[in-house]
Parts: C-alpha cells; sequence; structure tokens
C-alpha cells in the first residue's frame, strides 16, 4: 500500500504545541499529519533529559487548559513537574485522544515550497518524501537549535561531552570529576541536580554570566491544595485568572511601585515572595516597576545579592556567584542552587575574570594558566532560539522569497501576531517571533485555537461544503499576512521592549548569547502581557482578519 503524502494541512512538531494543534484540525475534519524528527512525542521534553530537568511554572498550569477532564483527573504530585513528569503526560494526552496514528515519528522537515499554481505547500522530508499540503503550522518550540561554543580545541577533549539539549538516557558520574559550562536555566538545574553528595566527584561550574535566581518553592502537593486547584478548574477561576494576566504563572502580579512604600514593607514583601518561590513571582509579584525602573529593579538585585552573600559560606565562592548585569533575563528558581555550592566538591569559576582559553584532552585551561582536568563536560550552553529554528530549514513563500530573507529585510526576525509572515500563505507558526512573552502552556493554547479559528474561517470563505482537500486546494484563495499589517506589529513590539530593561541583558531573548548570531539584538517578544495579546488576537478575528490578505491561486 503506497503511503499517503497529500493532506489538507501538516503540523511540524510534537510537542505541546504539535500535539494540540493536530487535535484541533482533525476536530475540524480535515486531513492531517504531525511530523517530527524525533521518535517520540514530546518536543523539548523529549530531547531535554538532562540531570534536573524540571518546569519552572507551577504543576497546576504546565499543562493543557482544554481538557477539563484531564485538570480534574491526572495527577501531579509536586509543585512543579520533572522532565519524565511532562514527557509522560504528553504521551498520555495522546495516547487517551487516539492522536499517534496521525503522527510520522523520524520524519525530519528539510524543505517547504510554496506552490503558487496551486495554492499548497510542499514538504520535502530528510528521506525524500514530499507531502502536499494547503495549509502548514510550525510547532518548533522557542528552543530547540542547539548553541554549542567554538572553543579552541574543543574536539580535543577525551572524555564525555554533552549537551543538555540531547542528554544520554542513561549515566552514570559518581566517581567523575564533571565541569558544566553555563549557568542559565538549565545550567542552574543541572548543577543544583550533580552538586548533591554522591552524585559525582567533582562538579566545576564555568559561568560567564551569574544569575539571580530564587527558590522554587516546590514540594508535595497536599490533597487540600490539589482540592483547592480542582474547584478552581471547575468554577474556571484558574484560567481566567492566568488568561487576564501578564505572564500567566498562576499568581497575581502587583500593581505597586517598588518605592510607594517604606523599606521595611519592602523588605517584607521581597521575602514574602522569596519564600513562596517562582522567579517570574519574585519578578512580577512583588512590585510592578521591576522590569522597566532601573532604581526599582537595584533594589530587587539587592535583595537576591544578599541572600547569595547569606546562603553561600565561601566569600570567594560567593563573590563569584553575584550578578553583575541587570535583574533583566528571564526569571530563575531553583531548588537549592546556591546552597549546593556549600558542598567542598563544588566550585565555580568566573570566565569574565579568568576566560577559557582553550580545551585540550584532559580538560580545560582557564587564563591564569590552570588546567582543569575533567572526565565529563556538559554544555549547559543554551539555544540559538527562535529564529534559529527556521533557518536551519529552507522555507520558501511567493516568488521563491526565502523566510530566511525575508527576515533579513527586516534585520531580524518578524511577524504579525506572532503566527503569520506576509508572502507566506497558509503559514501559520505556533509560539513563533514576536509572540507573548509569557507562560508557554496558555500561550501555546492561545494560538492553537486562534489559527484553528482562522482556517475554519477561511474554509468558510470558500463557500466549502466539505473538507479533505487532499492538498489539492484548486481555485480555493489563501490567507497571509500583510506587510503593512507586519511592519506595524514589529514596531508595536520594539516601542514595548524599548520601556524594559530586558534590552541591556545578555541573553537568548534577544539572541545575544550568541556571538556572531546573523541578527544583533533582534526582538523576538511581544512584552505586552498575555491578556493584551489575547485582546488584539481576539479583534483580529472578530473584526474579519484585516491584517489578512486573500488571494486565489495564479493556475484558477
Amino acid at each position: 500500500m503506497s503511503q499517503q503524502t497529500e493532506f489538507d494541512a501538516i503540523v511540524v512538531g510534537a510537542g505541546f504545541g504539535g500535539i494540540y494543534q493536530l487535535y484541533s484540525l482533525l476536530k475540524l475534519g480535515l486531513s492531517v499529519r504531525a511530523i517530527d524528527a524525533a521518535s517520540d512525542v514530546g518536543g523539548t521534553w523529549y530531547w531535554n533529559r538532562y540531570p534536573g530537568a524540571m518546569s519552572d511554572t507551577n504543576s497546576f498550569i504546565y499543562r493543557y487548559s482544554w481538557d477539563k477532564e484531564d485538570l480534574l483527573e491526572y495527577p501531579w504530585p509536586e509543585h512543579y513537574v520533572k522532565q519524565p513528569e511532562v514527557l509522560k503526560y504528553l504521551q498520555h494526552v495522546v495516547e487517551k485522544h487516539d492522536l499517534r496514528k496521525y503522527f510520522l515519528f523520524n520524519t525530519e522537515m528539510r524543505s517547504a515550497d510554496f506552490d503558487e499554481d496551486k495554492n499548497v505547500w510542499k514538504i520535502k522530508t530528510k528521506d525524500g518524501t514530499i507531502y502536499t499540503a494547503r495549509y502548514v503550522v510550525t510547532a518548533l518550540g522557542l528552543l530547540s537549535k542547539r548553541n554549542f561554543p567554538d572553543y579552541p580545541g574543543v574536539h580535543s577533549f577525551k572524555g564525555e561531552m554533552h549537551h543538555t539539549g540531547a542528554f544520554p538516557r542513561e549515566y552514570d558520574f559518581r566517581n567523575k570529576r564533571v565541569g558544566v559550562i553555563g549557568s542559565g536555566s538549565t545550567g542552574v538545574q543541572v548543577i543544583t541536580a550533580l552538586g548533591k553528595p554522591g552524585q559525582v566527584k567533582q562538579l566545576t561550574s564555568f559561568q560567564r554570566s551569574p544569575q539571580y535566581s530564587v527558590p522554587s518553592g516546590d514540594g508535595p502537593v497536599s490533597k487540600e491544595e490539589r482540592e483547592k486547584f480542582n474547584q478552581g478548574y471547575k468554577d474556571g477561576s484558574v484560567y481566567d485568572q492566568v488568561f487576564n494576566s501578564l505572564v500567566a504563572f498562576g499568581f497575581d502580579e502587583s500593581t505597586i511601585p517598588t518605592f510607594s512604600v517604606s523599606e521595611e514593607e519592602r523588605q517584607r514583601i521581597y521575602q514574602e515572595n522569596w519564600d513562596k518561590g517562582n522567579g517570574f513571582r519574585f519578578m512580577f509579584g512583588t512590585f510592578c516597576d521591576i522590569t522597566y525602573d532601573r532604581a526599582a529593579n537595584d533594589a530587587a538585585c539587592n535583595f537576591i545579592k544578599s541572600k547569595i552573600k547569606e546562603t553561600v559560606k565561601d566569600p570567594e565562592k560567593a563573590r563569584k556567584l553575584l550578578p553583575d548585569e541587570p535583574y533583566a533575563r528571564r526569571p530563575l528558581c531553583d531548588g537549592g542552587y546556591y546552597q549546593t555550592f556549600n558542598n567542598d566538591h563544588v566550585d565555580v569559576v568566573h570566565l569574565k575574570e579568568t576566560p577559557i582559553t582553550e580545551f585540550n584532552e584532559n580538560g580545560i585551561r582557564t587564563s591564569d594558566g590552570k588546567q582543569h582536568d575533567l572526565d565529563v563536560i556538559i554544555l549547559a550552553t543554551g539555544f540559538d532560539a527562535m529564529d534559529a529554528n527556521y533557518m536551519r530549514v529552507s522555507i520558501k513563500g511567493r516568488n521563491r522569497e526565502s523566510l530566511q530573507d525575508h527576515w533579513d529585510k527586516k534585520n531580524g526576525p518578524s511577524t504579525y501576531i506572532g503566527m503569520a509572515v506576509p508572502d507566506f500563505p497558509n503559514w501559520f507558526m505556533i509560539t513563533g517571533p514576536m509572540g507573548a512573552f509569557a507562560n508557554l502552556p496558555p500561550v501555546i493554547d492561545t494560538q492553537v485555537e486562534w489559527i484553528t479559528d482562522a482556517i475554519k474561517a477561511q474554509m468558510e470563505r470558500d463557500n466549502e461544503k466539505s473538507v479533505g482537500a487532499g492538498g489539492t486546494a484548486e481555485g480555493k484563495k489563501t490567507i497571509e499576512a500583510s506587510q503593512a499589517a507586519e511592519d506595524g506589529w514589529l514596531e508595536g513590539c520594539y516601542k514595548l521592549a524599548a520601556g524594559t530593561l530586558f534590552t541591556e541583558a545578555n541573553s537568548w531573548i534577544f539572541g545575544t548569547n550568541i556571538p556572531g548570531k546573523r541578527y544583533a539584538k533582534a526582538l523576538t517578544f511581544f512584552f505586552g502581557g498575555l491578556k493584551t495579546y489575547r485582546q488584539i488576537i481576539d479583534k483580529e478575528a472578530q473584526d474579519g482578519y484585516p491584517g489578512f490578505e486573500n488571494r486565489a491561486p495564479l493556475a484558477a
């Protein structure tokens, strides 16, 4: 039997976004396939299986909002879900809704070309198969293209070397000397996990930019707490709060300016939120101006620095762990990160003071001449985020213009409402550039539902009596963002970002974590909050999609 290659829609990705988008398009009656290079569902949570990997979002909202039965019944024993639990949850959703038969695993997209004569996309995969589809939705994730640092002699190291984005399923580092390069969210989690007694013989953290991290507040979920959350699911209050908030992390953001209260009250509020835990809570739940007022940011920085000095007993280690930038990266939380450095077998190297000069067969040498002999090097060096996920694939829209060429014209990634690009018809992105800076599952739910409604509206606009075009789409129009709409969205996003301190920190949010990146300090998020984002895209749909154009195929 020959393999079917013509579909109404192709979904690229099998993580949170891809799973829900597949489910939603099938509900429209479309013929759909979801493809992924991995051998199973999970997306980020399939690949990122490093020690200590967990979500930094509370468990009660790190899940889909649309399946009330699952919200009420699916177990989550602790306040934060760990990587194996997230992966198991996504596998459960796929099995529950009988979606597995619609996935093509070990199927990597290599190119996508738009056929203007027929208004269909041709998707070519690694094995040479070409799939055609009227609609394409990419759910590539924010962080999937791994960043490998190009240090001198990096390939000469004779020991084990692993990137956290492709970690071995099984490992045993006991009695081994381990070096961890990087101290972002992943690095903090790896160091906390492996720094515990008995995990490794020696752990050396190589840090270029020490981080601000607060406690996660993780721990068992009591029966009473679970009943409270379930009541919130039943009456709708949980997601009413989430979808009407700024960052969608399940707490009410503060409306109080830092210096509107006394010093004593300010310290009390910091401490209260430190004790509750969660990085986003500390940044957005204490005071409203930490992300845009320098003095307010400094006050928050000083509080966290005081906690670092108080926690880390060795003054020299504490000094090296003190951040020297504003508190303006993606806020982190941890399960005992700073305490880890009180263990004698854990040390820190400050790379701004003593940079890495070379890798050699025995480990790493730094500029002070010190040789760090290692058995294992873990690269917690993050990802070339957002646009790089698309640059590694050849994607060509109208007039054979590539997505890379389109973004080059803008000197960075650009979209309309984070989901569509001019001259790329019937192509939608989940968590594409310029989407909302907020907790990802609620953002994904928001975008998938909007994309699904937009596709449904387009089918109705064509007066289709039935679906199942099988990839031909003869005579049918496309839906694509207008250039004016993209330009306006881009301008608005930059204005919002200009009012924050996020622009001053070197991080993946602006691509400044990658030396020599194609787009220097390019914006990747809409900083107006999820509530505002949802209001904008809802109005776009209610007004009949004024930011979009419809075009018939050339052969029509």
